[in-house]
């Protein structure tokens, strides 16, 4: 059985290629890892884990979350690999239904429920000593930048800082099913919840600008690829309208980052963050003509220049924990 894996190990295929992972991520100047956690209610999660090997000190620790449909195993991987070379220790894990953890493909019947997932390992992350005294930042796209909002709202004096991509605050009226069709499918959904029959638009492809870029996010094994499930998409417009109306209770330190022509989740919503926000230290960009993939489907030149804002950020509050 240990030789089978290791065989299906070497034959893996990745978004950078056919390169081992271990090889890679040598070659990328980083450690990394991947592994399982339990959650309290049961709930078997795959995790990683980037951090780099430089000898100088880490400078904080990302608690890392990926948007619907989507999985920490594939393009995902690129932010958290920048992050570690840049000095940052990141951590991961694929939700409940999504790439390789528990649950029905792309069924998220409980977003509560995931957020108290979340908070376990994240927890269990701060409760390693090797960690102690540095800052803890959520860093989320997409739906996983909702998440990140809901950890904060559910702890919020847990984490130091929160990077916020393209956040699910709102779902864009150009994916949504238009009425009637939306108010047959929430009756549905209260019996046949894991149905998966929901009308929408492709994301992926809305989500990516560079063409060349759209087979490498299509190659991903673990990508949820059918319609969306009515459960999912019910909880999902629960919790954006939750979160659009507590948008003034968010108090902790973050940089929301959206491009202009974002058709999946609605910039708007994340200057409506920024404005109503109560946190006292607030950053947001909006990119003109960029969409919903901001770290992967932009031009190259555009995707360093969204790093280097997060960089710049993250850099900045580390220095003021310091002090």
């Amino acid at each position: 059985m240990e030789h089978e894996n290791l065989k299906l190990r070497e034959t893996e295929v990745h978004f950078w290629g056919n390169t081992p992972e271990d090889e890679y991520y040598k070659q990328q100047g980083i450690k990394a890892s991947r592994s399982s956690y339990t959650s309290p209610r049961g709930l078997s999660l795959f995790t990683r884990s980037w951090l780099p090997i430089s000898t100088d000190p880490v400078l904080g620790v990302m608690c890392m979350v990926h948007g619907y449909g989507n999985d920490i195993s594939w393009t995902f991987q690129s932010t958290a690999i920048f992050l570690a070379q840049m000095g940052f220790a990141c951590f991961g894990l694929d939700i409940e239904g999504h790439g390789k953890s528990q649950g029905l493909k792309g069924y998220v019947p409980n977003v509560d429920l995931v957020v108290q997932d979340c908070l376990s390992f994240f927890d269990s992350i701060k409760n390693d000593t090797q960690f102690h005294g540095l800052p803890f930042f959520l860093y989320g796209e997409s739906m996983g930048g909702a998440i990140c909002l809901l950890i904060h709202l559910a702890n919020p004096k847990g984490f130091d800082g929160a990077v916020l991509v393209a956040p699910m605050c709102k779902i864009s009226d150009n994916i949504k099913p238009r009425w009637p069709i939306s108010d047959i499918l929430l009756l549905v959904a209260k019996f046949l919840p894991t149905l998966a029959i929901v009308p929408a638009a492709s994301i992926l492809h809305k989500s990516i600008k560079v063409e060349r870029k759209v087979p490498i996010a299509e190659m991903n094994p673990m990508r949820y690829r059918g319609k969306p499930r009515l459960g999912t998409v019910v909880e999902l417009l629960r919790v954006t309208d939750y979160l659009s109306q507590n948008l003034r209770n968010v108090t902790i330190p973050f940089i929301v980052l959206h491009g202009s022509m974002d058709v999946v989740t609605d910039p708007k919503v994340s200057e409506s963050l920024y404005e109503e926000a109560k946190s006292e230290d607030k950053t947001i960009k909006i990119y003109d003509g960029m969409v919903h993939s901001l770290l992967f489907g932009e031009t190259d030149e555009n995707v360093e220049i969204v790093r280097q804002d997060i960089i710049s950020w993250l850099n900045g509050r580390c220095k003021r924990n310091c002090l």
